[in-house]
Parts: C-alpha cells; structure tokens; sequence
C-alpha cells in the first residue's frame, strides 16, 4: 500500500474541489486532491457562470443589489428553513469571489446577467436578479453552455501552479476514521494500486449522486429516465455523501434541483428552447395548469409540470404564431440556447420527428396532434376553444397571463412539445455548519471532517431560488473557499 501526506486532501475535483485546492495551495497547505476521473471540473463544465453579489463587476455595471439584501431575499424565499449564518457568510463572501477568480486566478467574465425578465404586472415578485456572472468561454464568442470550462481549466491551472497535487483516475474509496476524527482517506490509483493518505483535515467534494438512479428514487422520489430526466455527470453517484455518513454525519433533506427539458435535449436543443414561450401550455388531460408567462422560472415550472399527469406537460403552437417568432424574435429571450432557432426550426423538427423522436411532432388538426403527442383529444380540443375566446377578449379569467401573450392557437399546422421534469442534479445530503465543517446528527463537529458543494447544498429550501441566477456554482465555488480557509486558519495558527 502506498502512503501519502499532506495537511489537507481533497476529495474530487469539480468546481467546489477545485476552489478548495486552489485555496488551501495559495495559503501555503500542502494540498493533495483525489479525482476519480481523467479530467477536472465535474458538473461546472455544463454551466456558464456563478453567481456573485457585490463583485468590481456588478458596481461596473451599476448593479445596486447588496449582499444583506440578496441576503433577505433567500431568507425569505427558504422561509428561514435554511442555515441562515451559512447562507450569509456565503453571499458576503461571493463578490470578493468573483474578483479573487479575475484577479488571481485569471478567470474572463463576460458581464453580470440575470437568468430571466418576468412581464412588467409580475416583476415586483418574480423578476430575475443580475447575479449571475457568465464566463468568456475558450477562444472567445457567445456565451453559452459549457462555457464555465474555461473558468475550471484555469481553476486547476491555479491550484497546480500553487503546488496543489492532483491524483486523477484514483477515486476515494473510505474515510480513516480515528479516535472520532477524520484523519485521512484510503484511494484506489488507476492501477488497482491502494494508496493510505493521511491529513489533518479532509475535504470532501464529489457532487452529490445525479448518475445514481437508485440514490435519485430513495431520496427523492424521481425515478431516473422516467419522471424525472436529469443531467447525469458521469461519476456523480453519492460515495462521498455515504463516506461522511458512514463518518457519523447527520443527513440533509435532498432534493433534485429541479428545472424543465426534453430527454436528451442537449441533442435536440433548438427543439428545447424554440418551444420555451409563453403560449399555451397544457397536461396530459389538455389542461391548462399554470400562467404561462411564468415559464421563464424554470424552477417554478418544473415544480408545476411535476404536479401534472405523468408529469409531463404540452407546448401547443400554432403556424401564425411560428411565423411570428420567425419574423419578430422569441417572446422570452433565452441566455442559454441558440439565437437562429427559428430560422432552422422545421429543419430541426423534421429531423427530429424523422427519427422517431416521441417528444415532437405537428399535425394538420388539433386532433391529429393530440393523438400524436398522447394527450386527451376531446380535453385538448375545449381548452382550445376557451382559450382562443379568452384571446378574443383580451384577458385570461383563468391565470391572469400577461395579455401581450394571449395568442390564438386556430391555424393549422400545429406543433407541440412534451417537456419533463429535469434536473442540474441532487442537492443535499451532509449536515454541515457554518464553516463547512461536517456535523453529527446532534450537531456536534467530526473533527478533521469538512463537506463542500452540491453534498452539502441544503440552502435552497424545496426549490432553487432561481431569482438569484448563478446559485449552485456560487455556493460550490465559495464553500470550497470557506472551508479550506478555516483549514488554513488552524493550520496556520499552530
């Protein structure tokens, strides 16, 4: 067996484990970092950016939201059944993050966004907060997913040139547990070789379990590919979560962060985002269930598709409203997918529809489209009807819809789109404090024991709060920084 040493171990390498490499390399620890595979970054490679509340960046911009506020917000959204100490060290620690990542680290931003705009009769509770700060992906060009890579790639270059070790391909297998500390980790290298490394802290960091089918149904109710179609990192699969309870952590709620998508849609992508518009929106009975000038929140519209038959829900569009968006642009303006959806929208859609994909499809009747997509005819057919009278008259009497979005579905062909529950991944897991510092179920510290990242993410409540854009990358990136801060703090002490 092979034996290291080091003042702190980090265990996986995503955006939380790489902030805290980088931090505890940078304050002087001798760093070694356990990564299961080939390359670094995890979940962060899929995202665009972080959120940070109070960067150089957002006063640039002359954004005027203050930690203490995005503070109350959270609070207030989470009714206070968070860690409210964590949630504050958090957001006050963030804007100094994100300069810390331009400055030293030689991360590029693009500029502070919000996620979304809600209509003006709905801004006052719903509106997006320009919180999210979106990298310049590699080489340049539009934001647009995976473009945090970049943010990672130098996050690691960092963290080495700090004198971080990194051990890829060598996943951890257990905690060494002595006398109720955590004292060290047993990993397995690419070889089958066991390596014993041992350090005054370890800091776990493996991203919750969003490819572990069986963890996704135990702990939240989602049955994977089924009712719920999650991005599935590959690795992502609880071990960490189960190292630190078999450690004596206290457990979380978990939860899956919850958001809309088609299966796949990363391969059907214009499909994805052409049909995000508030038009009519409907369930499995061809019933309408929520204000559709509210599907921008994808949070908000993932809880309310999950509430639906066989939760799924419809995009019903019809060929005057296509031509509309074809000429004019979309309703709502996406941050994430492509700006000529609609200009190879037919193209796309035949393909799709060509290959058998279920999730698609046009008609030439109302009827014909909901026998395709499996939707009750005779349920679509009256909400038609009362939808398109409510159109007429200018106000929708049953969700109050903005009324700049109350188009008729009456010329054919039609189109739709069956959307699913989705998901970023699992949420939750470890109980922690305020410090990252792992606690019993009775609130007592493990020595030597910190948990970062999704693992430890129980901020959120039930739901992302999606108004504060940027919030799971901004959590992994700062309790990365916070716990190996603490590390350094009573290393550098003795």
């Amino acid at each position: 067996m092979k034996k290291m040493e080091a003042d702190v171990i980090v265990v996986a390498a995503g955006l939380s484990g790489l902030s805290a490499a980088a931090t505890a390399a940078e304050n002087g620890l001798k760093t070694l970092v356990f990564e299961k595979s080939n390359n670094t970054g995890g979940a962060a490679n899929m995202g665009m950016g972080p959120l940070g509340i109070g960067s150089r960046i957002q006063r640039q911009s002359m954004v005027a939201l203050t930690p203490g506020e995005a503070f109350r917000k959270h609070m207030f959204y989470t009714h206070y059944n968070v860690n409210a100490r964590l949630v504050r060290d958090y957001y006050f620690k963030s804007g100094s993050t994100i300069d810390w990542l331009e400055d030293t680290v030689g991360v590029q931003f693009a500029g502070v966004e919000r996620m979304f705009t809600a209509p003006e009769d709905t801004r006052a509770y719903s509106d997006g907060e320009f919180t999210w700060h979106i990298v310049v992906p590699e080489g340049g060009g539009r934001p647009g997913p995976r473009a945090a890579t970049a943010m990672t790639k130098k996050l690691t270059e960092y963290a080495k040139e700090q004198g971080a070790d990194f051990q890829m391909e060598t996943p951890v297998k257990s905690l060494i547990v002595e006398d109720g500390a955590v004292v060290g980790v047993i990993a397995v290298d690419k070889n089958g070789e066991e390596i014993e490394a041992r350090a005054g802290s370890v800091i776990v960091a493996t991203g919750g379990f969003g490819e572990n089918p069986q963890m996704i149904q135990e702990c939240t109710g989602f049955e994977y590919g089924k009712t719920i179609h999650n991005f599935a990192i590959p690795g992502m699969r609880g071990e960490g979560i189960k190292m630190c309870w078999a450690a004596g952590a206290g457990k979380t709620p978990m939860i899956m962060e919850i958001m809309y998508q088609l299966p796949d849609n990363m391969n059907h992508f214009v499909m994805d985002g052409a049909f995000r518009q508030p038009c009519l929106w409907v369930n499995r009975d061809g019933q309408r269930f929520m204000p559709e000038d509210q599907i921008a929140n994808t949070t908000f519209t993932g809880n309310a598709i999950a509430s639906q038959p066989g939760k799924c829900a419809f995009i019903i569009m019809d060929s005057k409203l296509l031509k509309k968006y074809k000429k004019h642009g979309p309703d709502i303006i996406s941050r994430v997918h492509p700006l000529n959806m609609y200009e190879v929208f037919e193209e796309e859609l035949e393909r799709d529809i060509a290959a058998g994909y279920e999730n698609v499809n046009k008609a030439d009747t109302l009827e014909e489209l909901a026998e395709k997509m499996g939707i009750d005819v005779e349920g679509l057919v009256a909400q038609v009807e009362e939808y398109n009278e409510m159109c007429a008259a200018g106000f929708d009497e049953l969700f109050e819809k903005d009324r700049h979005y109350m188009e008729p579905i009456e010329k054919g062909p039609f189109y739709a789109c069956r959307q699913h529950v989705g998901a970023y991944g699992s949420l939750g897991g470890v109980k922690v404090n305020h410090k990252l510092q792992v606690l019993t179920e009775d609130g007592k510290v493990i020595p030597g024991l910190y948990c970062v990242g999704t693992d430890a993410c129980s901020i959120f409540g039930d739901s992302y709060p999606f108004t504060l854009p940027g919030n799971t990358m901004g959590f992994c990136l700062n309790s990365g920084r916070m716990a190996a801060e603490d590390v350094a703090s009573k290393v550098n002490a003795w």
